[in-house]
């Protein structure tokens, strides 16, 4: 019996163990970097100059700050949170568009996968963008009174320019204020976003197939590309109620499965891929719509009746059901309501809107107004909506390289 253990032990190796010593006590990685909350979301900010020059080392970067992928789901080794409005990065830096202060790129990452996405938008997150130029000093303050500031963002995921304005105190972008989104606690400095031409973000087209209407797996859809492209279906189509939890969705047997599926037929038709299994996870957009009831005991507990809104929305984000709404899909909400024969303009159709500046949109969280602006001959001028943003901390962040071991 000795003589078999010492043989075992003569047998390991002990370069294999030195090997793995090394590579568990391998320093840590770390660049200047800030966190931010902008709109219903959360992010890592880095500015473009503290990135390494050579974009393909960028990903193994964010997938170690963010904590991807995690197999838990939760992302606790990084500063995700283990839902899709949680597990982002944005890059700003000096704007390489005339239109410009700042290019702001978008990154939205996989939570149990390595998926690092660079097809799309945050309308959330670019609330905070122009607060980070200024904090950052990307974008200088012409002098030392500014009360306010309008910083023009380039994001470089669409081409297209955003105008953000806000307030200034002390020559940052101010946190204290008295305006107010649902799904976010307490109240702060109002942001007042602009998109401008935003449509056709991604193809180029406000509808993408020529058509207000196409017929995915039997059901009507609406497929438009307005600051993210985005398809809509109706929940009566799908044969569910439209003021679902995101709990509802998650649980419901075959409701994901049935989305994901129109979702990935849309990107085909819009031409974001030329296969199902080629489709980005994060564009399209799907979101289903319904009219709200003047009755329903949870449309009235969420003063979400057809006297609060134009219609409620519950819309997907990377294959999760979004606690609120994203931006961009609440941008292409309200464009999608002013196109004759969508799905959302038979949702809405026949009844004055709620608010004349735009539509009220009741979502998982609350209820939201977004305003779409549309010329004599139908082509859209730019969508408002109105966040809050706020700087939760700054410093150095810390990431362990892709193959170390523990």
């Amino acid at each position: 019996m000795f003589s078999s253990k010492a043989s075992l032990l003569q047998t390991r190796s002990p370069m294999a163990s030195i090997k793995r010593t090394i590579m568990t006590r391998t320093k840590q990685n770390s660049l200047p970097a800030a966190y931010y909350r902008g709109g219903t979301s959360r992010a890592v900010f880095f500015k473009r100059d503290n990135l390494p020059h050579d974009r393909k080392q960028w990903d193994s970067i964010f997938r170690g700050v963010i904590g991807s992928p995690d197999p838990y789901g939760r992302q606790l080794d990084g500063l995700g949170g283990g839902i899709s409005s949680l597990s982002k990065i944005c890059v700003v830096g000096k704007s390489s568009h005339r239109d410009a202060d700042v290019d702001y790129t978008f990154v939205s990452l996989g939570i149990k996968n390595n998926d690092v996405d660079y097809s799309s938008n945050c309308g959330n997150m670019i609330s905070a963008v122009g607060p980070f130029a200024v904090d950052a000093q990307l974008f200088p303050l012409d002098g030392e009174d500014v009360e306010s500031v309008s910083v023009r963002i380039h994001n470089t995921n669409s081409g297209k320019i955003i105008h953000s304005s806000f307030p200034i105190v002390d020559g940052e972008a101010a946190a204290n204020g008295d305006f107010t989104i649902d799904g976010v606690a307490g109240s702060a400095a109002r942001i007042q976003l602009d998109f401008i031409n935003p449509a056709g973000s991604a193809t180029g087209k406000l509808l993408p197939t020529g058509n207000s209407v196409d017929i995915i797996d039997d059901l009507p859809a609406t497929c438009i590309d307005v600051a993210n492209p985005c398809v809509f279906v109706r929940a009566s189509d799908l044969g569910v109620k439209g003021n679902l939890t995101p709990d509802e969705i998650n649980t419901h047997p075959d409701l994901l499965l049935r989305l994901d599926s129109i979702r990935r037929q849309a990107g085909v038709k819009m031409g974001l891929a030329e296969s199902l299994a080629a489709v980005p996870g994060s564009i399209p957009k799907i979101c289903v719509v319904a009219a709200p009831s003047a009755s329903d005991e949870r449309d009235i507990s969420q003063s979400q009746t057809s006297t609060q809104i134009d219609l409620l929305a519950r819309a997907l984000s990377v294959g999760q059901p979004h606690k609120a709404v994203p931006i961009t899909v609440a941008l292409a909400l309200a464009a999608a309501a002013r196109v004759p024969n969508s799905t959302v303009a038979g949702v809405v159709a026949g009844k004055p809107a709620i608010d004349e500046a735009g539509i009220t949109i009741g979502h998982a969280s609350g209820n939201l107004l977004v305003g779409a602006n549309f010329g004599d001959d139908g082509t859209l001028f730019s969508g408002t909506v109105f966040r809050t943003a706020r700087r939760l901390f700054e410093g150095r962040i810390f990431w362990k390289a892709e193959n170390a071991s523990t």
